[in-house]
């Protein structure tokens, strides 16, 4: 088997032979054992599903949260020739129906799902029909309470593996401290009895130099990081030579400020675009192609960026705004360097950070009265009854609610993230609505239109044949699909169906984002509304450890950067990286130090005549003036020599 594995490899993916401790998780999870593996960004992770995932009877479900990662996945996976499908909000119902029957038939390998789709009855019954080979958890660090990005989703789990008892899970994270990863073990384990084989790839990037760079002027200090000659020369060469200029991403905390800061460097001559949540799918597409394809150079973005994104050419990670975890900072840092070759993460840290990380203690656990003030305005909102509201679902738009109630967006959203921990709600941040297309004219009439161009003929034939039914009534639609039918880039059959709908000829939905929240109870009295312990208390009080331990790192300036991060992942280190901000520092100390002793000897040799020595025939002995003054200031401070009226003495 374990040739086997070897030869899937080389054949699907050109690789000769397995790396880090691939082979070892492989051949686990291949066993039938249940298997955490901890590897850092770039490690390697989704070898260690896919294979084992072909080389066995069944299909492999793949449990993960970044629905781009499982459509690029899917994507690559079929142009190797492998079965893949993904299932995630916006498909229509037909064809996650046939996805899944897929499935069933045994023609699938491997299935991508959101942990959102775990609880729906309809994929629960499906999947109690499927041979399951074995289940992957990506992400896995979401399902400990512990952990940085608890998803309350993650724990539906559990209870999907009641169905197939018998098929191992694997799961997978880069960040995960010992405490998260014991917790990992627990939440997944279920009613087996076997101990979780736990596989450990060292934590260490020997190629990324971390740097905690104290900055009164950030943007400043931002412009001359990313000035340096990797990025610099991409301004002077002419395209066919930028290959290995290099890329940066530039992690900001709010949207506006990636704007923000996009708009300032492009205003300092570095090409920069900038990426968040709030931008619509096609913006996102484009800018995320601009970055990939080195069209622009740097991404200031939102940590709604980098997940899933596999640039190997990232040359530096600058954090514009200190994180709130060095589980967040690790993994934000850890997208530069991913081609082994020299990299850079900077975070950069003023006496401000301080003030701004305690606040954002108080924003994410609003007092408990206010978490209850914002339950009873949200049935205000929609107008539900104490004891109604059960199983009800609304579009929810925070900035009417927080106008209308007076309330902070910031606020608001960490209240309902509490909300939803403790049962009341679900809180759906991203539902993602896909396009819809209705035809507001008749078949016949579309033969007799007049002054239509080439490219709004090929987008009509597209819709044609790839949708029935537009004709009677909206029906969603897939932009790609069109656009890959018609011949047209997206961004432009985004514009050309925009430009039908205004001619009145179709009426066209963009395909959006929008919060939803769904009651999973009936509403309570204000007073009733409960919030246990282990929601409020003790995920503040870890929150609290989260944040100290990042004011540690950026404040420490005697130990190693990496060795810090490292230990703060159960990893034990002997040795410094040489490369940090801090052992740059050492080294430099080392350098002064070493003149500052070969200084001070030849003053003393001077002197060991025990004559008076005027103090100015020490410039006869031709040494830089610091080390000089160093050694010099040295020497009469320890009382080695005596100084007065201009002349140098020996104390004895």
């Amino acid at each position: 088997m374990i040739m086997h594995y070897q030869l899937l490899l080389k054949k699907y993916w050109g690789y000769d032979d397995f790396r880090g401790i691939q082979r070892e998780i492989i051949e686990s999870i291949g066993s039938g054992h249940d298997t955490l593996g901890l590897m850092p960004t770039g490690g390697g992770k989704s070898i260690t599903f896919q294979v084992p995932a072909l080389a066995q009877e069944g299909v492999c479900i793949v449990i993960t949260p970044l629905i781009a990662l499982m459509k690029d996945q899917v994507h690559h996976l079929r142009q190797l020739g492998i079965a893949a499908a993904a299932i995630y909000s916006g498909m229509q119902h037909e064809e996650v129906l046939r996805t899944l029957d897929n499935c069933i038939l045994g023609s699938t390998k491997l299935l991508y799902v959101s942990p959102e789709r775990l609880g729906s009855s309809l994929f629960q019954k499906k999947v109690s029909h499927m041979h399951v080979s074995f289940f992957t958890v990506d992400e896995a660090h979401c399902i400990s309470q512990w952990g940085y990005d608890f998803r309350p989703s993650y724990l539906e789990i559990a209870n999907i593996r009641l169905l197939h008892p018998d098929a191992p899970v694997l799961a997978l994270t880069a960040t995960a401290t010992p405490r998260v990863v014991e917790d990992i073990c627990d939440k997944l384990r279920g009613e087996r009895s076997e101990v979780f084989r736990v596989f450990r790839m060292s934590f260490e990037r020997k190629n990324l130099a971390y740097r905690v760079q104290h900055a009164s002027d950030k943007l400043t200090a931002l412009i001359q990081a990313l000035s340096q000659p990797q990025h610099s020369s991409f301004i002077a060469t002419p395209h066919s030579q930028r290959e290995n200029v290099g890329s940066a991403i530039v992690y900001v905390r709010s949207r506006r400020h990636a704007r923000e800061v996009a708009e300032h460097l492009c205003e300092a001559g570095l090409p920069a675009t900038f990426y968040h949540a709030g931008l619509d799918h096609a913006d996102k597409d484009r800018r995320q192609r601009d970055w990939q394809h080195d069209r622009v150079r740097i991404m200031v973005a939102t940590n709604a960026f980098g997940m899933g994104i596999d640039k190997p050419d990232v040359r530096t990670v600058v954090h514009y705004d200190c994180p709130d975890s060095l589980e967040a900072y690790f993994q934000e840092a850890g997208r530069a360097g991913r081609d082994g070759l020299p990299a850079q993460a900077i975070l950069l840290y003023n006496s401000s950070d301080d003030g701004k990380l305690q606040k954002r203690v108080d924003d994410t656990f609003p007092p408990r009265d206010y978490i209850k003030d914002v339950y009873e305005h949200l049935a205000y909102y929609y107008q539900i009854a104490t004891g109604d509201g059960y199983g009800v679902s609304h579009e929810f738009h925070i900035e009417e609610f927080c106008q209308r109630f007076h309330h902070f967006p910031i606020r608001v959203h960490s209240a309902l993230q509490i909300l939803q921990r403790a049962g009341y709600i679900d809180y759906d941040e991203e539902a993602d609505h896909q396009a819809r297309v209705r035809f507001l004219v008749g078949r016949d009439d579309l033969y007799r239109l007049e002054k239509t161009t080439p490219d709004e003929e090929r987008v009509i034939v597209a819709l044609l044949r790839n949708y029935g039914g537009l004709f009677a009534d909206y029906g969603y639609i897939d932009e790609s699909t069109v656009a890959q039918q018609a011949g047209l880039t997206q961004p432009h059959t985004y514009d050309i169906l925009m430009a039908l709908s205004q001619r009145h000829l179709i009426s066209f939905i963009p395909r959006r984002q929008v919060p939803y929240i769904r009651y999973m109870q009936r509403r309570e009295d204000k007073e009733h509304v409960q919030i246990p312990r282990s929601i409020y208390e003790d995920r503040l009080e870890q929150y609290r450890e989260r944040i100290g331990a990042m004011l540690r790192y950026v404040q420490t300036s005697d130990r190693c950067r990496s060795r810090m991060l490292l230990e703060y992942f159960g990893e034990k280190s002997d040795h410094n990286c040489g490369q940090c901000d801090v052992c740059l520092a050492e080294q430099e100390q080392l350098v002064t130090d070493e003149g500052q002793r070969n200084a001070s000897k030849r003053i003393l040799d001077l002197l060991g005549d025990h004559q008076r020595h005027h103090i100015t025939e020490l410039y006869r002995l031709q040494l830089p003036t610091e080390e000089l003054n160093s050694a010099l200031t040295w020497l009469i401070q320890e009382e080695h020599i005596q100084q007065a009226d201009g002349f140098l003495v020996l104390t004895s």
